[in-house]
């Protein structure tokens, strides 16, 4: 099923036009969770950790398994009738009362690259519950994203009791301090992006607040689109380190696309 310009949507490997009504309170309800990559030449990076994400949370929060397996196997599906081997692909997962196994709805979309320009980000007194889930629900995030667009912010930098940083609303954040990356150690969702460079920089987690932040030298965003620095948070400018820069990108183009 089309839904919008170079949209596609299966659901259980089937169009979405073939939608079984019981499903649609379902969907409605917000209770599901998903992962997001980008796929090249039918290939994504950190494939494994996309399906172990998808495993976890359904065991987590429907207290059955998902079979990797098939989800390739759908993903590919989809991705043959979009007729597109490059695309952006979310794979959500609800659960109809009483079935035998999840519903998985697979939405391909056109590919996406994180612009590279520095952003803005304005600092928001919010975490999102359930922080470690990337869960379909809530309003928050782009309640604040929004707000920050509004006030001439690029997103907004969600924060926790004594201004101490999270993540953005669909980014992990990292700080550099002249010696490592500085991932924030508070409730936030370990993105696969996130996951795949931190072995591969000089990383260290440890608490960031808002109180910190002219300590350090630069900042850059992550998610599955990629990356991009970060020149200001609310009044503190950051200067882009071109050399950190080029290390993230030269660590991230060391990353394999896994085959789906």
């Amino acid at each position: 099923m089309t839904t919008g310009p170079n949209v596609y949507i299966e659901i259980d490997g089937r169009p979405a036009t073939e939608l079984d009504p019981e499903l649609i309170p379902v969907l409605q309800s917000g209770y599901g969770h998903f992962t997001a990559m980008q796929v090249r030449d039918g290939r994504a990076r950190g494939l494994a950790l996309h399906l172990e994400r998808l495993d976890a949370s359904t065991r987590e929060m429907f207290d059955a398994p998902l079979d990797g397996d098939h989800v390739r196997a759908l993903v590919r599906r989809a991705l043959g009738m979009a007729g597109r081997r490059d695309a952006s692909v979310r794979i959500a997962v609800y659960w109809v009362p009483e079935a035998a196994e999840p519903t998985q709805v697979v939405t391909v979309r056109e590919p996406q690259t994180m612009p590279e320009q520095p952003r803005s980000l304005m600092s928001v007194p919010f975490q999102r519950p359930l922080a470690h889930l990337k869960h379909a629900g809530g309003i928050g995030q782009p309640y604040y994203g929004r707000a920050a667009v509004r006030a001439g912010f690029d997103d907004a930098l969600l924060t926790g009791p004594n201004g101490v940083i999270s993540e953005g609303s669909i980014t992990n954040v990292a700080f550099w301090d002249g010696t490592s990356v500085v991932w924030p150690d508070a409730p936030a969702l370990c993105g696969i992006t996130m996951a795949l460079l931190e072995p591969l920089l000089s990383s260290v987690r440890r608490e960031v607040t808002l109180a910190d932040l002219g300590s350090y030298a630069a900042a850059f965003l992550t998610n599955s689109q990629g990356f991009a620095p970060v020149h200001r948070i609310d009044s503190t400018v950051f200067a882009v380190d071109e050399k950190l820069m080029r290390r993230v990108r030269e660590a991230y183009a060391t990353v394999p696309w896994d085959a789906i």
